[in-house]
């Protein structure tokens, strides 16, 4: 429930303070009054769009805060987002604007912690339902239609709804899959081609390993020098071990050397590490000496394997050409051909395959469309015997209302489109409600619709529902029906209603009046306007007899003649009747 609403340098508002009450709250004044501003102040701070014109002009700065009533399921949502409670057990939202040169800059904050629109927007729709004669264009709509029945038939309608949603999004998925799959078909077929072709070749090289070709080279240098390298493993094998030629060998020179060193250490110990040198190098000299000698036998000349080898490191250079530039990366590049080409033929990426899956899809589509028609058959049914219900109390005790489903291809929102068909009058052919109400039909339509959706759960009463001049266009018995129905609701809700009818005004539990006026504003600034003249919004409670039977007489006859006053008087006592009968 809204308790109160505090604007400052709004529109036309300098600043104002409004404390609303449970039940009929009712808003009235002249055309042009401000009433409009007053609602405008409420859809901004529960996230309506604003703009730098919102701000009074000459201001820099405009706020408004509203305060609502707090229940156990906003409690809920509060902690949910993080948001600390207040000791009043109050919900405060409030906005803040400002403008400095060309920017523009708006704040929102639920119990003085800063968040953003989508967080407001959520919290609003658990406050607040605003209805209003130009939703009448809307309400024609088909779509919006579907919506509203889809909304009626509460959690049974919304689940299938949801499953819709959730298979017409693989559907489209499939489709689009087994689309593309279809029209790139002659790519991915050339495609194929190509990468076998390159296959045919990488696998046909059997390359394993990348330093192959390195090893080989090495391999056919050895081949092709095989009498040079036998020559001369033998001479290193008599330099260093057996010289048969007027030469010492080294391992000889160095058995020499040892001799003269044994000597010496048997005078001077200090020169043992030299001889142990001198001792190694001799085991080294005759094991390189033995392992030249074997090299060198085992050196045989091999014609064929020479000729192999040349084929195969020619083989592997065109394949680096092509490929490479290294061996590495030619192996690299078959490994990813092999990948594509699993990938491209692979079964779940066939025709056949994306076939099957999108057929499946669009058959559980279906399936779940037909779910949810019958669902909304159902809900069509329910609407229709409660909307007649509504509707026979506001003067159309003789109306017919149906709603009817049209198949329609598969989409998000199922196979059905939702048209409202209406006739008001005996004898009148049913017809889509776009081409039959006036609009005060479509007003006591609107506010009818609005009783059926209205719950009475001790957490949803809680919701303000705010009318705003739903009763243009009606007089006489019509204004009084839509005012019994507003007085009805009241009793389930807090209704915030902006009207021109006395007959709704009389029933109110709050009444306020709303008019301009024209204020001496004294400069606050140096660069202000001195002592400029300036229109100002200003709202009244009326809460004596005596201001309210002016009020609806002004409402009445536009001015406090007799007459007008009598009928208001009339008017007000009739109400009281009425609210004490309710008790």
């Amino acid at each position: 429930m809204l308790l109160s609403l505090r604007i400052e340098n709004f529109a036309l508002i300098d600043q104002l303070e409004i404390e609303f009450g449970t039940g009929l709250n009712v808003l009235t004044g002249e055309t042009g009054a401000g009433k409009s501003i007053i609602l405008d102040a409420i859809d901004v701070v529960l996230g309506g769009k604003v703009s730098s014109r919102l701000l009074r002009t000459g201001s820099q700065r405009a706020l408004v805060e509203a305060t609502f009533s707090l229940t156990e399921s906003l409690t809920h949502w509060l902690k949910e987002q993080e948001i600390e409670l207040l000791e009043e057990e109050t919900v405060v939202c409030s906005r803040e604007m400002s403008a400095k040169l060309e920017h523009f800059r708006s704040r929102c904050r639920i119990n003085g912690v800063l968040v953003n629109r989508k967080i407001v927007q959520q919290l609003r729709d658990r406050l607040v339902e605003i209805t209003a004669q130009g939703q009448t264009v809307e309400l024609l709509v088909s779509q919006r239609q579907r919506d509203l029945l889809d909304l009626y038939g509460g959690t049974p309608l919304q689940t299938p709804r949801q499953e819709v949603k959730t298979a017409y999004e693989v559907y489209k998925a499939a489709q689009q899959a087994l689309e593309e799959r279809q029209q790139s078909e002659q790519e991915r077929l050339q495609r194929l081609d190509w990468l076998n072709y390159q296959l045919q070749e990488l696998e046909g090289a059997e390359l394993e390993d990348p330093d192959e070709l390195t090893e080989l080279e090495q391999e056919r240098d050895r081949l092709s020098h095989v009498v040079d390298l036998q020559n001369l493993s033998y001479q290193v094998y008599q330099l260093l071990y057996q010289n048969d030629q007027e030469g010492v060998a080294v391992a000889d020179l160095l058995a020499d050397v040892e001799n003269h060193l044994q000597a010496m250490v048997s005078y001077d110990a200090q020169l043992t590490p030299v001889l142990e040198m001198v001792q190694g190098a001799i085991a080294q000299v005759v094991e390189a000496g033995q392992q030249i000698n074997h090299y060198g036998d085992r050196l045989e000349a091999d014609p064929q394997r020479l000729e192999e080898v040349g084929e195969r490191i020619q083989t592997l250079k065109q394949i680096c050409r092509k490929y490479g530039p290294e061996l590495s990366h030619a192996i690299a590049h078959r490994d990813h051909l092999q990948n594509e080409l699993a990938q491209l033929t692979t079964a779940e990426q066939s025709l056949e395959h994306l076939s099957a899956r999108y057929e499946a899809a669009e058959a559980t589509l279906i399936r779940l469309c037909a779910i949810l028609t019958q669902e909304r058959q159902q809900a069509a049914q329910q609407l229709e015997n409660q909307l007649i219900r509504q509707l026979k109390p506001l003067a159309m005790d003789k109306v017919r209302f149906e709603c009817r489903l049209t198949p329609t291809p598969p989409s998000a929102q199922g196979m059905d489109q939702v048209t409202y068909y209406f006739s008001p009058n005996p004898g009148e052919p049913l017809q889509p409600l776009s081409t039959t109400a006036s609009g005060g039909e479509m007003s006591r339509f609107l506010l009818a619709l609005k009783a059926c959706f209205s719950p009475t759960t001790p957490e949803t009463s809680q919701k303000t529902l705010i009318f705003d001049e739903i009763d243009t266009g009606v007089s006489g018995k019509v204004a009084q029906a839509i005012a019994e129905k507003l007085h009805q609701l009241s009793r389930q809700h807090q209704i915030l209603c902006v009207t021109h009818q006395p007959l709704i005004a009389a029933l109110a539990d709050s009444h306020f009046r709303v008019d301009k006026q024209v204020i001496e504003q004294h400069p606050t600034h140096p660069d202000t306007i001195p002592n400029a003249l300036r229109t100002v919004v200003r709202i009244t409670s009326l809460d004596h007899s005596d201001s309210r039977t002016a009020e609806l007489a002004q409402l009445t006859g536009g001015d406090s003649a007799k007459d007008a006053i009598a009928f208001a008087q009339s008017l007000l006592a009739q109400a009281a009747a009425r609210l004490e009968k309710g008790r």
